[in-house]
């Protein structure tokens, strides 16, 4: 099978490069705002997957597309991307000493081989409590902006976490080892 990742993430990229997948990029350009965030979680991350693989396979359709998306979830709200450094520390402020949930929808589409299969992984994160001088120096030292719920395990934010229960390739940004799994059945 000959992939493309509809994404530029940086996280997704490397994620699949470790597991020697050879792919191409091409990052889908759909307006994540058509899809309600009064959705269930799991159904939102899923829909927009969907809806980023969809994009780029109805024109590469021998092609098998990869489209993903990740959210944090807490207090039944659903957390994006901050807009802003000011939202990005509101979103570290809710995140302190709390329970969370980080899901990656994943949506592989085929036009010429009939291939049309939507999942979500989910895992759980312990933040640690935070200082406010903790969320500022990690703001200034991390791009927070391009990360849901403003942090990526991956780099400096490790030192926030008490414990996690579920993939970390998934808090990452993207669930590999389901990925896979699924991907055998196909």
């Amino acid at each position: 099978m000959k992939f493309i990742l509809a994404s530029k993430s940086p996280r997704r990229i490397e994620i699949l490069k470790k597991s020697d997948f050879k792919f191409k990029v091409i990052p889908s350009k759909i307006d994540e705002s058509v899809v309600s965030t009064k959705l269930k979680p799991e159904n939102y991350c899923m829909k927009l997957a969907e809806l980023k693989s969809n994009d780029i396979s109805r024109k590469n359709p021998e092609y098998t597309v990869i489209g993903a998306d990740t959210i944090v979830f807490i207090n039944d709200k659903i957390l994006n991307k901050p807009e802003n450094i000011s939202e990005a520390k509101k979103m570290l402020t809710l995140l302190s000493g709390k329970k969370h949930k980080v899901l990656t929808g994943v949506s592989l589409q085929n036009q010429k081989l009939n291939i049309n299969s939507t999942f979500f992984d989910v895992s759980e994160v312990n933040f640690y409590s935070l200082t406010d001088s903790e969320i500022d120096n990690y703001i200034s030292r991390y791009n927070p902006l391009d990360k849901a719920g403003s942090y990526g395990i991956q780099d400096g934010s490790a030192i926030f976490i008490d414990k996690i229960n579920g993939s970390y390739d998934n808090i990452m940004g993207f669930p590999i080892s389901k990925f896979y799994q699924i991907l055998k059945l196909i």
